[in-house]
């Protein structure tokens, strides 16, 4: 086992540090403290080589000069929230709108806009991990309360990739943090993950207005695109979906959480890399990066279906639906949640 750190560029003026955490199988995981993001994750290829599983750069730039988000943590509240508005105990509040009249990823100064503190890394004999935290608060992102939040990713020799959440505040808000990794499994000579195939443990959907704003409807998974329950190759599945708006998914699938059992599975059956997903939350949010982009990465310049972002988290837009989960966060509670990448090579 084995961490180091490198300088990694300048954000706004300060210095980025990338952390490689490595394992004695060498398998290699890379965090930089800007916005906590998962900068690479690689594996042994049979030359002796390494193969990276997520979209990667050696460019700061490369991250930060785009829209997606790409491999950084996402909060306080993943995914959207129906007109920027939300109750909680009674009173009303309004948070940033900064996609149209919705609110996105936590606005525009969520978390994966900020340089998170290093609290420390750990080494022992079977696992390697870094502790990050943040303090944000209402005048850096609208939402009410100063929120005490830590994420924790953690290495260990069964090729596993852990990334723990904690958060606690001192006024009612929310929290559904989510990761936005974004994956490729095949070699970089591959430009799209149209061969690779993906199971997910889910019968049902969430039907969508047209800002991507959940109705409440779950609709089944069974004979439409969305049906992964047995491995599908994605090209099959987004054949059906060039006709609609988005060329692709960008969609909420409601999953059998489990820390124990795979969420979802993706592979690549040419070069034989597997990345298993666990979660103890209720959704996951997969976009298959249906627009153009001209980020350079590490499967070339990005274009449709370059990668697919597999995003763990509770049920989108819960306020607005208190049967898809409780994202509320209380003073004097903490809340925790985990999600986990198992990778095979």
């Amino acid at each position: 086992m084995d961490i180091s750190k490198v300088p990694f560029g300048h954000y706004n003026d300060q210095a980025i540090t990338k952390y490689v955490l490595t394992n004695d199988n060498g398998v290699q995981a890379s965090v930089l403290n800007f916005a906590g993001l998962l900068q690479s994750f690689k594996v042994p290829t049979k030359d002796g080589g390494k193969a990276d599983m997520v979209l990667t750069s050696e460019n700061l730039d490369a991250f930060t000069g785009n829209g997606f988000c790409t491999n950084r943590l996402i909060g306080r509240v993943a995914g959207r929230i129906a007109d920027g508005e939300f109750e909680i105990n009674g009173t009303q509040y309004k948070v940033e709108q900064n996609e149209g009249k919705n609110t996105l990823h936590g606005g525009k100064n969520g978390f994966y806009s900020h340089i998170w503190h290093v609290d420390g890394t750990k080494l022992t004999d079977d696992a390697v991990s870094i502790h990050l935290s943040l303090t944000i608060n209402e005048e850096m992102d609208t939402f009410p309360g100063q929120m005490e939040v830590s994420a924790t990713y953690t290495l260990d020799n069964n090729d596993t990739l852990s990334l723990k959440f904690s958060a606690n505040s001192n006024a009612d808000t929310l929290f559904n943090p989510t990761h936005h990794t974004y994956w490729n499994l095949a070699d970089p000579s591959v430009t799209t993950i149209e061969d690779q195939k993906l199971y997910v443990n889910s019968t049902h959907h969430l039907a969508v207005d047209d800002g991507k704003i959940p109705t409440g409807e779950k609709v089944a998974n069974a004979g439409t695109p969305f049906d992964f329950s047995t491995p599908t190759k994605l090209a099959d599945a987004l054949k059906p979906m060039a006709a609609t708006k988005e060329n692709g998914f960008d969609d909420i699938w409601e999953v059998e959480l489990s820390l124990d059992n795979p969420v979802a599975i993706l592979e690549d059956p040419e070069s034989g890399r597997k990345m298993t997903l666990y979660s103890d939350r209720n959704a996951l949010v997969m976009y298959t990066m249906n627009a153009d982009d001209p980020t350079v990465y590490n499967h070339g310049e990005v274009h449709p279906h370059n990668a697919i972002a597999m995003e763990a988290q509770t049920l989108s837009d819960a306020p607005h639906h208190p049967e898809f989960g409780d994202i509320e966060l209380h003073p004097g509670e903490t809340k925790e949640c985990t999600i986990k990448w198992h990778v095979e090579y």
